[in-house]
């Protein structure tokens, strides 16, 4: 991750933020940022039913921080089954999602930045194709495109011309069809007590 995070300081110098690993004391300040950026219907999306109740895949939860360490942007990546290949077998991938950036930062290419980190960092673990839906316009600049989804669905409401993949090993995603299945560690809740 490091050897990624250098690169593209790098390649964006001088900068006034830098791209981290997400920690538990962002949790706050994550969530604050996605609801000033993506309103309170965020939690509505189809993409929300396969993260919820799960944890982002091994060091895929990457933000954004200023120059006061603040958090000014996130990007997570979740494990998925993206349907079952022609042998019938679940083909692993990730989706994306949500990428945001506060509002007082956008334009100062936070976004492409975490963007390229933390497809990088994908590749970088070995995953084979990576999902989302959003924007082609934006999107299509990190090599997404609606082609590669063609024969997979979201649970549950999604625009198809917005469902992107991008294969990070070549012919990934070659006979994948059928639903997107959440496949990601579950979030471990505290045990319940009980009333003596």
């Amino acid at each position: 991750m490091a050897a990624v995070v250098d690169s593209l300081r790098a390649f964006f110098a001088p900068t006034t933020f830098v791209i981290d690993s997400e920690n538990p004391g962002d949790v706050v300040a994550r969530e604050n940022l996605l609801d000033r950026a993506m309103g309170a219907g965020r939690r509505r999306k189809s993409s929300e039913k396969l993260r919820r109740g799960r944890v982002p895949a091994e060091g895929l939860a990457l933000v954004a921080r200023d120059a006061d360490g603040h958090v000014i942007g996130t990007v997570r990546l979740w494990n998925v089954e993206a349907g079952v290949n022609r042998e019938g077998q679940p083909v692993p991938a990730l989706l994306l999602g949500p990428l945001a950036v506060d509002p007082a930062h956008e334009g100062k290419g936070i976004g492409g930045m975490l963007m390229r980190a933390a497809v990088q960092e994908a590749k970088n673990r070995g995953h084979g194709a990576v999902l989302l839906v959003g924007d082609a316009a934006y999107y299509e600049r990190f090599g997404f495109f609606s082609q590669r989804a063609q024969h997979l669905v979201m649970p549950g409401p999604f625009e198809r011309n917005r469902f992107l993949a991008l294969e990070l090993k070549e012919g990934w995603l070659d006979g994948a069809a059928g639903m997107l299945v959440a496949s990601g560690r579950k979030l471990a809740l505290p045990p319940l007590r009980r009333a003596a």
